[in-house]
């Protein structure tokens, strides 16, 4: 493992004395083994100013289709391994929000809150990271979890299994496994990646556990079943805009099932939304964009031909955006106005088999003009120019970086383990001027 050398330090020193923006050019590669690393540098391969926005080892930011921010778009919370705390994104300030050994579910689109479960008691909490307020909301049923909280803050949504899980399975329909008393704070999407994932997923989806799709009015705790099923059920998540419209997976290796389904909280209008028509054709890793419509990662066949789809929540229009094999990403995200996407890279042991793909990318939408047939039910095309943000080739990708966009649009925000530990980093979208 390469480590600074005398004179690239004193080089450095030097630099730093003088102010130069580039101090950290080497930051990746050369100081990788630091115990302090450092705040800010620039990327020598991408020119992009990167910024170490988290000062705690083990610090994370949320899952990469999940609420972090305040409804004003000031501020994000993170967790550490002592709680959740907050970052003002403006003056990069911290403080802590909640301690203690918890499950944290999101941060509110309504209000600045957090919401989180409690193992002591398996309950549902909410704290106001202003206030400090904190209430009980309701009691999780027994063997379930909480996923997500609908825009305005009314109801929760989860699963809980109607029999005990069997222990060699991989466990409850919770995110994450297994769902036992955490030493720590936990999300409700696990940082790193499972071991013998793909083995893990066929033994889950097999088990065929009966389990229960619910909401939980916030109001008084009721708990309301919406349907029953022995399909492994994950990745749900409210829309940000419709309150009564949530999105659920149906989880196991993607080839195997219908991933992608909305449905809405009064039981009504379950729906498929990807129909496959190629076979090891898949799609899957989900989410909304601020608009209400919704994105996904889309290869036909898997590991082969890579797209970034989107559904129009009000026309149904779709767009698939393609991109090559290296830029394919694990998580991608989309700004505020969905003109600007975002993707994590990946290293070849990913479905891509990129050789070049550990990057942080800022991907540049572009819809094809279409000047053959049209008909009304085609797939509108469309193509990502991408640029390189950040090299993360001293990155492990056992940790997903799960990227997302600063709400001013000015960063893109990911957590990485570069240098040895878990921080949370930005980098910013416009060049650094040297």
């Amino acid at each position: 493992m390469r480590t600074a050398s005398l004179t690239q330090l004193r080089f450095a020193a030097a630099l730093s004395l003088l102010g130069c923006a580039f101090v950290f050019n080497l930051s990746a590669q050369t100081y990788h083994d630091v115990k302090n690393p450092p705040k800010s540098w620039i990327d020598p391969d991408t020119g992009h100013r990167v910024t170490r926005l988290t000062d705690e080892p083990g610090s994370a930011s949320m899952y990469f289709n999940v609420n972090g921010y305040s409804p004003d778009g000031h501020e994000m919370i993170y967790t550490t391994p002592d709680g959740v705390s907050v970052i003002d994104l403006k003056t990069l300030k911290t403080r802590s929000v909640v301690t203690g050994s918890i499950r944290v579910i999101m941060a509110g689109h309504k209000t600045p809150s957090v919401f989180y479960i409690k193992p002591e008691d398996h309950a549902l909490y909410v704290t106001n990271f202003d206030t400090g307020v904190t209430r009980k909301l309701g009691t999780v049923p027994p063997r379930g979890s909480i996923a997500t909280i609908n825009a305005d803050e009314t109801q929760a949504a989860g699963t809980y299994d109607e029999v005990e899980a069997p222990k060699e399975q991989f466990g409850n329909n919770g995110p994450g496994g297994p769902r036992k008393p955490p030493t720590k704070v936990e999300q409700m999407h696990a940082l790193d990646q499972a071991p013998n994932k793909g083995e893990m997923m066929v033994r889950r989806l097999a088990a065929r556990i009966p389990l229960v799709v619910y909401t939980m009015d916030l109001s008084n705790g009721a708990v309301k079943p919406l349907f029953h099923s022995t399909d492994w059920i994950g990745h749900m998540l409210f829309s940000p805009t419709d309150p009564t419209l949530l999105m659920y997976c149906h989880e196991g290796p993607w080839q195997a099932v219908d991933r992608i389904w909305t449905i809405r909280t009064d039981g009504t209008a379950n729906k498929l939304m990807h129909q496959r028509h190629m076979a090891m054709e898949i799609a899957g890793h989900e989410f909304w964009g601020a608009d209400g419509n919704i994105y996904y990662d889309l290869q036909t066949p898997k590991g082969q031909d890579f797209f970034l789809a989107t559904i129009d929540h009000t026309t149904e229009e779709r767009t698939w955006y393609h991109m090559d094999r290296n830029e394919w990403s694990i998580h991608f995200n989309v700004n505020r106005d969905a003109t600007l996407f975002t993707g994590d890279g990946g290293d070849p042991g990913q479905v891509a088999k990129a050789p070049d793909g550990e990057w942080i990318y800022l991907f540049h939408p572009e819809k094809l003009k279409n000047i053959g047939l049209a008909d009304k039910d085609f797939i509108s095309p469309g193509v990502f120019h991408a640029e390189k943000l950040v090299n993360m080739s001293k990155h492990n990708y056992k940790l997903e970086p799960n990227v997302s966009f600063s709400p001013d649009q000015k960063m893109v925000i990911f957590r990485s383990n570069m240098f040895g530990p878990t921080y949370v980093f930005g980098v910013e979208i416009e060049k650094a001027v040297k």
